[in-house]
Order: structure tokens, then C-alpha cells, then sequence
């Protein structure tokens, strides 16, 4: 059976292509894809093709339906939605892999998108946050926005989102964020130094740019903690003798750093509505559209946060 699903060609050229899915096998179920989320890596991708390392498969937040079970699965039904792959609209999966999602949600399958949510959770674990710590988080892009979403809802005393953008910093303040601070105006050194004061036990950095890096070695309180959660592609610079004098703990949470196996609980925060992604996504197309919506995620236009691709 054919399926459809994406290749990127070279900078800002991705191509539509039809790839061949055979039956699933022994202990393998067969999965419809409905939906994945665009990742800022796929986006990456897009502007600079295949060819910069390390290239996105095509698509890897994924949410499917399973619609055969292959033999010698049991424990699951056909019609069941899981967490699935990428942008192809069919494939097959090793059914002991397979993560369900409850059966009761309601959720649309838009706002299915696990993968960075596990993600966040891994971020959230390695804060090792304690009862009244003072958090700031740099960057309300939408990884930066669930982070708030999370700690909004938990015992910190104070939590500063920083950014450029007034619309995610209201956002950021809707979810819990008890100061934002526009790292775009003319004052901001003067609100760093306000930051100091405070005495931000943790600090967060979302960016994935330099900037955010060297925001975050001047607010953390000494011995505090810097969470390199963004992606910065390529190397970057860092301010060692703040790092060493200050004695700050700095931390990497990428994806790799998991303490444990992040899907679970963040099937768990999508369920009761912990994340919510009515707010975040916002651009929602077909496969045949993922060009246009990576140019607009590319260039942040139109109130892009996140993109997502319907597959059915």
C-alpha cells in the first residue's frame, strides 16, 4: 500500500513524495497517521536543507490511529489512538512501543502533540525545583510557554518569562508567569539588574541563541541553576568567568537527558489539560500545505507558535 510523505530537497524546498508500506509484521501493529506537530528543528531543516547536520526525519511528533495489528499483538485494539511518527500517512510500529492515549479524551487530534511535551518534561525534571524557588524561563516560543504552563501550576514563589514578543509575554502572564519582562526595550539592562535582586534560584533558557545564554549568566543568583534547554545549532560562546566565579550549576535537558521515560507523564499533562494547546497551535494545514506553514514558522509571521499538520 502507498502512503504519502515529505523528503526536504535543499534550502527552503521540501517535495511531497509517495512512499510503499508493507503489512505490518509479527508483533507490529499498522498506524494512520492524523496529525504531527512542527518541531523548530524541522523548521531548521527547511531553511537550510538537508544537507546541515544533523537534517529532521520528516516529522517526528506524530499522532496516529491503529488500523491492523499484526500477528501475535494483543493488549490493544484497532481504532486506538497512539502516539505515532512523522508526516507519512501510514506506517508500522512495534506494538510494544506503542504509548495509548486514553480512550476518554476528547481532545482533538491537533492537540495530541506528545513528543514535545515529553520533551518539557524532561526540562521541568532536571530544574529540580524546591517548595518556593524563583524561576525565570528566556523565551516564550511555544517550548518556553508549555514550560510556564507547567510551572504556573506548581509551588515556585516567583516566575519571570522573558522575551520580545507582547504577545506570548501575555500569554506567558496568562499562564501563570507573575512578571514579564520585554527583553526588546530600551530599559532592559536597568530590569536585569532588578532581576539580580530577586535572587532567581533557577534559570531557564528556551532560545536556542547566544542572547538567551548570556541572560541567563547575568540574572541566576550565585550557585544557582542555568537549564540550557533551547537548541543553540553550532558552537557558542559563554562568559567562564562568571560560570566559575558565580558558581552556577549548568545543566543540558535536551531530549538525551531524560531521567526517565518522559511520554508517560506527558500523555498525563495533555489529558488534564495541564498543557493546554488551544492557545499554541495555531496554524493548522494539510500535508500539501507543510511548505507554506514552514515558512511562516521560519519567519514567526502571521502569530505563528506552533504548527501542525492534519494527515487525514
Amino acid at each position: 500500500m502507498k502512503t504519502r510523505s515529505i523528503r526536504y530537497v535543499r534550502p527552503e524546498v521540501v517535495e511531497l513524495i509517495e512512499e510503499e508500506v508493507a503489512e505490518p509484521g509479527i508483533g507490529e501493529v499498522q498506524v494512520q497517521g492524523l496529525a504531527c506537530g512542527i518541531c523548530a528543528w524541522d523548521i531548521f531543516t527547511y531553511k537550510h536543507g538537508p544537507e546541515a547536520p544533523p537534517a529532521a526525519p520528516p516529522g517526528h511528533e506524530g499522532v496516529g490511529r491503529i488500523l491492523k495489528l499484526g500477528k501475535g499483538v494483543k493488549g490493544v485494539r484497532e481504532g486506538a489512538r497512539v502516539l505515532g511518527r512523522g508526516f507519512a500517512g501510514l506506517y508500522n510500529m512495534q506494538a510494544d512501543q506503542l504509548a495509548l492515549i486514553p480512550e476518554n479524551s476528547i481532545l482533538p487530534d491537533e492537540h495530541w502533540i506528545i513528543e514535545p511535551v515529553a520533551c518539557v518534561v524532561t526540562g521541568i525534571d532536571h530544574c529540580q525545583l524546591r517548595a518556593g524557588d524563583r524561576v525565570a524561563v528566556v523565551g516564550c516560543g511555544y517550548m518556553g510557554l508549555m514550560m510556564i504552563q507547567i510551572l504556573g501550576r506548581s509551588f515556585v514563589d516567583q516566575l519571570i518569562a522573558i522575551d520580545i514578543d507582547p504577545r506570548r509575554l501575555e500569554l506567558a502572564k496568562k499562564f501563570g508567569a507573575t512578571q514579564t519582562i520585554n527583553s526588546s526595550h530600551s530599559n532592559f539592562k536597568e530590569r536585569m539588574e532588578e532581576l539580580k535582586l530577586l535572587s532567581i534560584d533557577t534559570t531557564v533558557d528556551t532560545t536556542g541563541v547566544p542572547i538567551g545564554l548570556e541572560i541567563a549568566t547575568k540574572i541566576t543568583r550565585p550557585g544557582g541553576r542555568i537549564n540550557l534547554f533551547g537548541w543553540n545549532h553550532g558552537p557558542v560562546t559563554f562568559d567562564g568567568t562568571a560560570w566559575h566565579m558565580q558558581g552556577f550549576t549548568v545543566i543540558n535537558s535536551s531530549p538525551s537527558a531524560a531521567m526517565r521515560n518522559s511520554f508517560v507523564p506527558a500523555i498525563r499533562l495533555l489529558h488534564r489539560g495541564i498543557i493546554d494547546h488551544s492557545t499554541l497551535v495555531t496554524h493548522v494545514a494539510p500535508l500539501d500545505k507543510l511548505p507554506e506553514v514552514l515558512a511562516q514558522g521560519a519567519g514567526k509571521t502571521n502569530g505563528y507558535i506552533k504548527g501542525v499538520i492534519k494527515l487525514t
